[in-house]
């Protein structure tokens, strides 16, 4: 596939208190396994532009797009919920991050790329229409997916294998016929969501200590079967790495060759479906190497697919 990479120095701007896990480093962790693994140079890098505020507009409530700009300091930090905090340069971190998936989206529709993994943060999937919870401001993933409808695109599938459950996402399309949403997550754990699924929503709670096997069987059993009913046009990716054998955050025993193999499987998928592209957004991973690793593992299967 031609994959881009999209990503901007500004994201390594937002910063929170110290010894936060998610830092700045996680990208910078990326980018040098990126360099070191040889892949660097099979992939096209592109600068993520800068979001509107129309654009946090598409996913969110004016009511949130207003606290998070009112939250924003002057000087130090100010806290936007108990995992959260904003620092004076947060908004041009968040700006970026909205963009890459805009951009992504942009150069797929223009048949430019086939893939694009936007290496950005703060993370999203836990941002609903609302309210801003766990490390993540807007949704960046939701809100390239509303932009993707807004230039016609019908049918998207949305794919969630944070080791966290995606309940932002999940929120803000629950009654969207024409966007389907398949999260693996630990369970239970944060953020606790009440487990349902319908027609579109494909929820696969795995217990502790779950790994690469129990993986494979939630994409053969329960996610392909759906994925290939809906045909989707577009699938997005909430890439969180958090579920690795290595990142203490939770308690699943997932390896980069796990996160290599689905992303395989999803490339494989939207070839034989004719899915017009795959952009991915990096969400957790704390295991500063670990996350280096798999993100790398990620992207080359996108690169490697027909």
């Amino acid at each position: 596939m031609r994959t881009a990479v999209i990503s901007h120095p500004m994201c390594r701007k937002h910063k929170m208190i110290e010894d936060h896990p998610e830092c700045p480093a996680r990208l910078d962790m990326i980018t040098d396994r990126l360099l070191a693994s040889g892949v660097d140079i099979a992939v096209t890098h592109l600068q993520a532009p800068k979001a509107t505020r129309n654009d946090f507009l598409r996913a969110h409530d004016e009511s949130l797009v207003r606290h998070v700009e009112q939250t924003i300091p002057s000087s130090g930090l100010a806290e936007l919920d108990g995992d959260t905090w904003l620092c004076p340069d947060s908004m041009k971190a968040i700006e970026r991050a909205v963009g890459a998936g805009i951009l992504a989206v942009d150069e797929i529709l223009a048949d430019n790329i086939d893939a694009a993994f936007c290496s950005i943060r703060p993370p999203g999937h836990h941002a609903n229409r609302t309210t801003s919870a766990g490390f993540c401001v807007f949704n960046n993933l939701a809100i390239a997916v509303k932009y993707a409808q807004s230039k016609g695109v019908q049918r998207i599938a949305i794919v969630d294998f944070d080791v966290h459950h995606g309940n932002g996402t999940q929120d803000i399309f629950l009654d969207d016929e024409n966007v389907l949403f398949c999260s693996l997550f630990q369970h239970p754990f944060y953020p606790n969501t009440a487990v349902e699924n319908n027609q579109t929503l494909v929820n696969s709670p795995l217990p502790i200590a779950s790994d690469g096997n129990d993986l494979k069987a939630v994409y053969l059993e329960q996610w392909l079967p759906k994925l290939t009913e809906f045909q989707p046009e577009l699938l997005f990716i909430s890439a969180g790495f958090d579920a690795h054998l290595e990142d203490d955050m939770a308690s699943l025993k997932f390896v980069e060759d796990d996160y290599a193999w689905l992303t395989s499987q999803l490339a494989e998928l939207c070839e034989q479906q004719h899915c017009r592209g795959i952009v991915s957004f990096l969400e957790g991973g704390y295991a500063l190497s670990a996350l280096g690793r798999s993100a790398v593992a990620h992207v080359k299967a996108l690169v490697d697919a027909p």
